[in-house]
């Protein structure tokens, strides 16, 4: 199987213009034989670049309020025209898309780092909250559940997802591990310096290929009405720096890191080679030991009022 990681910059805090711009991105995938494509997290539509470097804590300050207002104004519902849209682009081409965005709760007025699945036939066949924002990002998103730890069918693989710094959490790795992974997709914004290593350690842990999906963005790509964006154009021309990776189950570095630039990056991933290295390490396998350890997950999506 063709898989591809859209290196892209999100139309910031346009929902509908990013829409279109995932549109045309999974039709060139899919040109290009891509029969699955990752997009980095929350490229719909957008990353809160802005919380570490002006002062994203400052309790009741004009412009950090105002930034917020903007950035859940641009917050897209899962059963919105948009994933809607997206869904039929998949269906259209034949693509299994990972699609990162900021998913509005039923407040309307929280938003959540979401990452959807989507497969071609089957529509939207989960949602994954991010478990835990990171640091800074608590500032903005609400945390998530576990409904979305899950995996799923496609082309002889299993393919699962996490957002970002969740990667690194052992037992969110392993509760997919458990069903059967075997293509680990891992939405970044990016983190510089961290993407490939994160990528490498998952691949070489789980004997799964991992695809790691990272945006860019630049001081430019930011709209001038912006609240805090002279702050942030103060700090140099570019935001996000992509770095877009795959690594094969060995630990072997099929494509990347990518450069700060826009496109989309392809590598060809075959299940036998997950086979192979299992010979040796299968954690959720042969060299588990389910008697000594066992992982309870509660995948019941958390509302506010039942």
């Amino acid at each position: 199987m063709r898989v591809a990681a859209v290196q892209a910059a999100p139309v910031f805090l346009d929902s509908a213009a990013t829409t279109d711009k995932m549109l045309g991105l999974i039709a060139e995938a899919a040109q290009e034989g891509a029969e699955l494509c990752a997009f980095g997290e929350t490229f719909l539509s957008g990353y809160p670049f802005w919380l570490s470097s002006t002062g994203g804590a400052r309790f009741d300050d004009a412009k950090q309020k105002a930034a917020y207002a903007a950035y859940v104004r641009a917050a897209v519902a899962a059963d919105g025209p948009e994933l809607s849209a997206i869904a039929a682009a998949a269906a259209d081409h034949g693509v299994f898309v990972y699609a990162g965005f900021i998913e509005k709760s039923t407040s309307g007025t929280s938003v959540y780092a979401s990452l959807a699945a989507i497969h071609p036939d089957d529509g939207i066949v989960s949602i994954h909250r991010k478990l835990r924002p990171t640091y800074e990002e608590r500032l903005v998103w609400a945390a998530g559940d576990g409904n979305g730890l899950a995996v799923h069918d496609w082309k002889g693989f299993r393919v699962g997802g996490l957002n970002c710094w969740e990667n690194w959490m052992p037992l969110a790795r392993y509760s997919l591990y458990a069903q059967g992974e075997t293509l680990h997709v891992a939405a970044w914004p990016p983190s510089p310096g961290i993407t490939k290593d994160i990528t490498r350690f998952i691949a070489r842990e789980g004997r799964v290929y991992c695809l790691s999906a990272g945006s860019v963005l630049a001081t430019a790509d930011i709209p001038s009405d912006f609240p805090l964006r002279d702050e942030v154009a103060a700090l140099g021309d570019r935001v996000l720096v992509g770095e877009s990776v795959l690594v094969a189950p060995s630990g072997e570095v099929i494509f990347g890191p990518a450069t700060e630039e826009e496109t989309i990056v392809y590598g060809d991933i075959d299940t036998n080679v997950v086979l192979e290295e299992r010979q040796n390490f299968d954690p959720a396998g042969h060299y588990g030991r389910p008697d000594v350890f066992r992982l309870m997950v509660n995948r019941a999506r958390q509302e506010p009022i039942e």
